[in-house]
């Protein structure tokens, strides 16, 4: 065993972060951390110099409209969580600013993942004020998607193409956190209400009797109505598609509703998802997931990102349930395996990202078998959630639980 200084918690403003005490961590723990943290550096050279954040090496680096900009702020954040190294604090709050005009975009529901993981976390553990406001403004942007007759915030904007007239991911449960969020930091509940409302329909409409869902419900905004279901990212049956990264941000999403409400219906749902994960006959031996668990074999690709986000939320899950330390062991053996040599990159290769194997939109020929900074993202909480339960630390601070 290492040691190691692991300062203040998600979800706790700790003020100027200094370690607290040393904390037992395994080796491949440590190992992962040293790459991580050399691979971060790699990348800032060229992001400092851009003013853009990493996507993949397929995409490049991107501007912050982009979808994924907030994850590596978010990244440079929780290396400032885990080194309580000054030097990442100053890195994260500069590339952090990149995003400033963002906590009002309201051109898709993705500002959830812009916002909260660049500002969210920085504020987390800076208690600055415009950070938190940034939240905050961010939820109001957010709100303006939302949809009194749906009951849901619309993800993408309606596509005659597609045929769909109000269009919600399962990614959109990923966003539900700013809003929880920014009611804490402003006391508008409204906030909340609508985390709540759309959490309910999607449970009712974007899930099948298997606890598996597609990734995209259509609705009608005039009525209210559910549409069909139908598929952007996945396999092509959105009868039967399970796109694996899907069914990792539903299970994240309704374990951190639960956290959220202490409502157990959303324990039970969250729960639901985890089984049908864990016994699914498609899920590979090492655990990490192929794009999409009932077209494993069109081919047999991996998709990383699904096993990060499945992990991170498996462990919160564990800190909930009964039956949690078959959660806490699942999510270990996934990071272990993404902690590997056949997933975890060597130092200055991989275009300074942190895992291989993630894959984007296989169907639409995207970020296949690649790179992707969420992959990333979600593998570092996961790792710094691990650390928190094997050194018997809490996840979230008291307005949590």
């Amino acid at each position: 065993m290492w040691t190691i200084a692991l300062v203040g918690f998600i979800h706790q403003a700790v003020g100027a972060v200094q370690p607290e005490k040393e904390e037992q961590q395994p080796d491949w723990v440590t190992h992962a951390f040293k790459v991580i943290e050399g691979q971060a550096k790699g990348m800032l050279k060229e992001v400092k110099k851009t003013g853009l954040t990493p996507r993949s090496i397929e995409r490049g680096l991107r501007p912050s409209e982009d979808w994924t900009s907030g994850f590596y702020p978010g990244i440079l954040w929780y290396l400032y969580e885990y080194t309580g190294k000054d030097q990442w604090c100053k890195e994260a709050a500069q590339v952090t600013a990149y995003l400033e005009k963002e906590q009002y975009s309201n051109h898709d529901h993705d500002i959830g993942f812009r916002i909260y993981c660049s500002y969210g976390n920085g504020y987390l553990l800076t208690q600055e004020a415009h950070y938190k406001q940034a939240v905050v403004n961010a939820a109001k942007a957010l709100s303006t998607r939302y949809n009194e007759k749906t009951q849901t915030i619309m993800s993408w904007n309606p596509n005659e193409q597609r045929d769909w007239k109000y269009p919600v991911i399962i990614d959109n449960m990923m966003n539900l956190e700013l809003l929880f969020e920014a009611t804490r930091f402003s006391g508008d509940n409204s906030f909340t209400e609508i985390a709540i409302k759309h959490a309910q329909q999607t449970m009712k409409f974007h899930y099948r009797s298997d606890f598996s869902c597609p990734h995209v419900v259509d609705y009608d905004p005039a009525t209210g109505a559910f549409r069909r279901m139908d598929y952007n990212n996945g396999f092509c049956d959105p009868k039967r598609a399970a796109w694996s990264r899907g069914q990792s941000w539903g299970l994240y999403g309704y374990t951190l509703m639960y956290r959220e409400t202490s409502d157990s219906q959303y324990l039970a749902f969250a729960e639901n998802i985890a089984a049908f994960l864990l016994d699914h006959p498609n899920m590979p031996e090492d655990m990490v997931p192929y794009w999409d668990y009932h077209a494993p074999k069109i081919p047999t690709m991996r998709d990383a990102s699904a096993a990060a986000i499945m992990a991170s939320a498996f462990l919160e899950l564990s800190t909930y349930a009964e039956d949690g330390n078959r959660y806490f062991k699942a999510a270990e053996k996934i990071l272990k395996s993404l902690s590997s040599e056949q997933y975890l990159a060597h130092p200055g290769t991989n275009g300074h990202y942190v895992l291989k194997h993630a894959t984007g939109n296989y169907l639409n020929g995207s970020e296949v078998d690649g790179t992707l900074i969420y992959a990333d993202y979600y593998y570092v909480e996961a790792l710094l959630r691990y650390l928190k339960i094997i050194n018997d630390q809490p996840l979230f601070t008291q307005s949590h639980e």
